[in-house]
């Protein structure tokens, strides 16, 4: 049975078909039939909200809109890059220019995800093996104005990898509650290899969320336990106070413990070794006096060796009540009026593709067609990768050869002529 795609996906120039039903995996062979016709099923009451593959050459250039924010923004231009797995299917937006802001969008009929799943998937590669600079897409209410765009613009939600340097690889989850940006509490690690990955962000209406890159989980939780949208549930009672006689302190000092005799050292002790100098003037520099040195015997502030408190009795429980301050919302998932998909980023090295954008409210059909995008030219591009890599290696192994047979040539001709004994000898001696 073949599931149809969304019926109320919106028409797109430059895009794919739905994709259609692929193979099942070993582990999963056996459900198949009961999935497909699940999905199938399912899928009537699905909508693709936006779908952009970049497959119709310049056309993208009349459904995305470059900000006029600021005059030195960077320009995107429509490439597969330097390897692929197809070279028309991997075409999409690419950072062109180093040490730039960019900002692009492109709108679409504004909806609303209350009661339904809300799926933002997308591929991004950065082939460039990027240093420093954003992955990420932002999803703006319908109302943003495109040709302002900027990193001030409020957006709904932000979804993708960040990578500056050695410490900053992660995967950003924010989410607008009550016109506030709410960053995700837990880390999600990037890619960060120089091929294209496949980052899908869902939230539920149940209030649940899942991350996934390459088509597999890589973090998942409750929206109300993995941001600070609301207040805790239970807090400290304040009306009670930790009893005195409770000891925390896992360790205590060692009362057996003494000061050794010799341990008081002054810091800094006068260098007696020094002299005054001959052109010292009192009568204008003052009174000489011996310098102050470091005191090499000098050990610090002495204080007892740590032992385990015996009375050690961990940490104190501080009893929980409910919070009156608390108050459930169970509509933190659901945004209004969603309209414009965008990229608002900064990259200090240019290079990255940004391809095959799908925002809908259906989980296979976004888990089919990010395995009918991505899926079909992953192998082909990493394929292409290795061979250009050995193909650059046996062009560099050859250059060498060839560097190295010219200079022995150059030393043959200089030792053969006999012009010069000295320089003969001192051939032969770097030769051997």
């Amino acid at each position: 049975m073949e599931r149809p795609g969304p019926p109320t996906a919106p028409p797109r120039w430059g895009l794919r078909p739905a994709p259609g039903p692929r193979a099942a995996p070993a582990l999963s062979r056996a459900l198949a039939p009961l999935l497909l016709l699940g999905a199938a099923l399912g899928s009537a009451r699905a909508a693709v909200h936006f779908q952009e593959q970049f497959l119709d050459g310049a056309n993208w250039e009349k459904r995305w809109v470059n900000s006029e924010h600021r005059a030195d923004l960077g320009k995107f231009k429509l490439a597969a890059g330097k390897f692929y797995g197809d070279p028309v299917r991997d075409k999409g937006l690419q950072t062109s220019e180093n040490s730039k802001f960019y900002a692009i969008s492109s709108r679409f009929k504004p909806f609303s995800n209350k009661g339904k799943a809300l799926v933002i998937q997308y591929t991004v590669k950065h082939e460039q093996k990027i240093d420093c600079g954003g992955g990420y897409v932002k999803v703006f209410s319908s109302d943003l104005d495109q040709k302002n765009l900027s990193g001030d613009s409020r957006y709904c939600i932000m979804f993708g990898p960040d990578i500056c340097g050695s410490e900053t690889k992660k995967v950003h989850v924010i989410l607008s509650y009550k016109n506030k940006p709410h960053p995700i509490k837990k880390p999600i690690r990037c890619k960060v290899d120089g091929y294209t990955h496949l980052y899908t962000l869902i939230i539920r209406p149940d209030q649940t969320y899942e991350v996934k890159i390459d088509n597999e989980m890589a973090a998942s939780g409750n929206l109300e336990d993995d941001f600070d949208f609301l207040p805790p549930r239970k807090i400290n009672d304040p009306t009670v106070r930790k009893p005195n006689d409770w000891d925390d302190r896992l360790q205590i000092d060692d009362p057996n413990d003494t000061k050794p005799e010799d341990w008081d050292e002054p810091e800094y002790v006068t260098d007696t070794s020094a002299e005054k100098p001959e052109d010292w003037d009192d009568a204008a520099n003052g009174e000489w006096h011996y310098p102050m040195v470091k005191n090499p015997q000098y050990r610090g502030e002495w204080k007892p060796r740590q032992i385990d408190n015996p009375n050690y009795r961990g940490v104190w429980p501080h009893p929980q009540i409910d919070n009156p301050d608390y108050s459930p919302d169970f509509s933190i998932y659901s945004y209004e009026n969603i309209g414009v998909i965008g990229l608002e980023i900064w990259q200090v090295r240019a290079g990255t593709i940004f391809d095959n954008f799908l925002i809908t409210d259906d989980e296979v059909y976004a888990e089919d067609f990010g395995f009918e995008t991505w899926g079909e030219t992953e192998g082909p591009e990493k394929e292409m990768n290795i061979k250009q890599t050995e193909e650059e290696q046996e062009r560099e192994r050859v250059a060498e050869e060839k560097y190295f047979e010219q200079r022995f040539k150059k030393k043959t001709e200089r030792k053969e002529s006999g012009k010069d004994g000295a320089r003969r000898n001192s051939i032969t001696r770097e030769d051997l």
